[in-house]
């Protein structure tokens, strides 16, 4: 039996646990879904400390090294509206396990790549299957768990699953980099995608299916066009100045682009992102501060891998543990968060997370860029602290929005607003360090950079994210 012929509603699934097991709750699908999500964020932030060193075998200049980063990242989000589309119209757990296949092939390709333009495509299409992974999670996790109590608690636990590869990222990367070479950050993800495949066939309910929903394709290429055409303009910024006619040139684009989606969206029969969804302020809402988080989190931990590693002098191990005490408490965050929001509701505690993160960024740029290990290791802790706290209640008031039959677009929307809010991070973060190469400057301003869009997040998310406790 192939994968495609495996799915209820997408076809018969003999391998599928009883309703009585399913009417339990079991936590099987959890661990299903959060393994393929373990990889997607794995990904983000083992790279992190190997990308220094993969751009000293490879020779790849610091915007080469973004690209390693920012193609999986731009793929990612430049791809989620797609994955969400599919899996509504064809079953989020079809496509979250295609999204899988398509994952661990292309993470084979880039632990092989003989050179660096092979990474940085294999790469890309590494963040293709991420884009197929990580909207049906999201999807699956309110199909199996629909109280919004249960629901609250495995939204917590997947983001907790985020926190838990987030933290093992750098020290994990250091470790591989270290003992048995670079290409391992890579096949690391082999045993963990046939794992998560095997769970998804066998404990994972079939989801529905609208066979008749179109897909729009003009508008999905508009939304790769944005993402792209922004992140290359980002990059290049470093190298070529921020007057640079190709990079003026691709900002504008990027809008151009961008307004192309929106007209198009407004135009079409059956549009990929109807634009009625986001006349809702805690739709529209949350997947900003979604981007402005993520934007403030990854931008910082791309700087330090890199001001670590160049500036400072740091190994890739040495440089994931001084990383550790900013991701290690993402994993803490995330759980704390669920259980807190049935009592409180999610707006004080995404308003006090983003503020916490804002307060961190902002003295680590007051530090300065030579300030003792001792004095970085209190923000980093509450950037990484502040960014999860808020991940857990911004995903229930984005998912808690959508209405019936667009669970997948509701999740695409957020984690393609993230994951363009990592890719300009990464992009401005890696710009000004090249920019102010050698002098701190440019770390100074990508960390106050960070904390502006903490203190922006913490301002919408007064006005967008519901208050008051959730109902069991």
């Amino acid at each position: 039996m192939t994968f495609a012929e495996s799915g209820g509603a997408e076809g018969p699934v003999p391998a599928a646990r009883p309703a009585p097991e399913r009417g339990r709750r079991s936590l099987a699908p959890l661990l299903a879904v959060c393994a393929g999500y373990f990889m997607v964020i794995l990904d983000v932030t083992i790279i992190n400390v190997a990308a220094p060193v993969i751009g000293r075998e490879l020779s790849v200049s610091v915007t080469g090294i973004q690209w390693i980063t920012d193609g999986y990242t731009l793929a990612f989000a430049g791809f989620l509206m797609t994955g969400g589309a599919l899996g509504d119209r064809l079953g989020n757990r079809r496509v979250f396990g295609w999204g899988v296949v398509v994952f661990v092939a292309s993470s084979a390709g880039c632990a092989f790549a003989p050179n660096a333009r092979f990474l940085v495509a294999a790469r890309v299409v590494e963040g293709v299957g991420a884009a197929l992974i990580v909207p049906g999670s999201l999807a699956l996790l309110q199909q199996a768990y629909p109280a919004p109590a249960a629901r609250a608690r495995a939204f917590g636990l997947w983001g907790s699953m985020a926190g838990v590869a987030a933290s093992a990222g750098p020290l994990l990367g250091g470790l591989l980099v270290s003992t048995v070479g670079w290409r391992w950050v890579f096949l690391i993800n082999l045993p963990v995608g046939v794992a998560c495949l095997a769970l998804t066939l066998r404990h994972v309910a079939p989801s529905s299916r609208d066979a008749g929903r179109a897909l729009d394709w003009p508008a999905q290429c508009a939304v790769v066009a944005t993402a792209a055409l922004l992140t290359a303009a980002l990059n290049e910024a470093g190298r070529r100045g921020w007057t640079d006619p190709a990079v003026l040139a691709g900002a504008g684009l990027a809008v151009l682009a961008a307004a192309v989606f929106a007209l198009r969206e407004r135009l079409a029969r059956s549009p990929a992102l109807p634009l009625d969804l986001l006349r809702s302020r805690a739709m529209s809402g949350g997947a900003v501060i979604g981007l402005l988080f993520n934007f403030g989190f990854y931008g910082m931990v791309f700087t330090a891998s890199l001001d670590f590693q160049r500036r400072r002098g740091l190994s890739a191990l040495e440089t994931g543990a001084a990383l550790f005490p900013a991701v290690a408490m993402t994993m803490f965050a995330s759980a704390l968060s669920g259980r807190l929001s049935r009592r409180t509701g999610d707006r004080p505690l995404v308003v006090s997370g983003m503020l916490l993160a804002a307060l961190g960024l902002a003295g680590w740029a007051v530090a300065g860029p030579d300030a003792g290990y001792p004095l970085l290791v209190p923000p980093m802790m509450a950037a990484g602290f502040g960014t999860s706290f808020a991940l857990t209640g911004s995903t229930a008031t984005v998912m808690g929005a959508a209405p019936p039959g667009y669970p997948g677009v509701a999740s695409a929307l957020f984690n393609t607003t993230r994951q363009i809010g990592s890719a300009t991070g990464v992009a401005l973060g890696g710009s000004l360090l090249s920019m102010g190469a050698g002098s701190g400057g440019g770390l100074r301003a990508g960390m106050a950079a960070g904390a502006l869009a903490y203190l922006v997040a913490a301002g919408l998310a007064r006005l967008c994210v519901p208050a008051g406790p959730r109902k069991p």
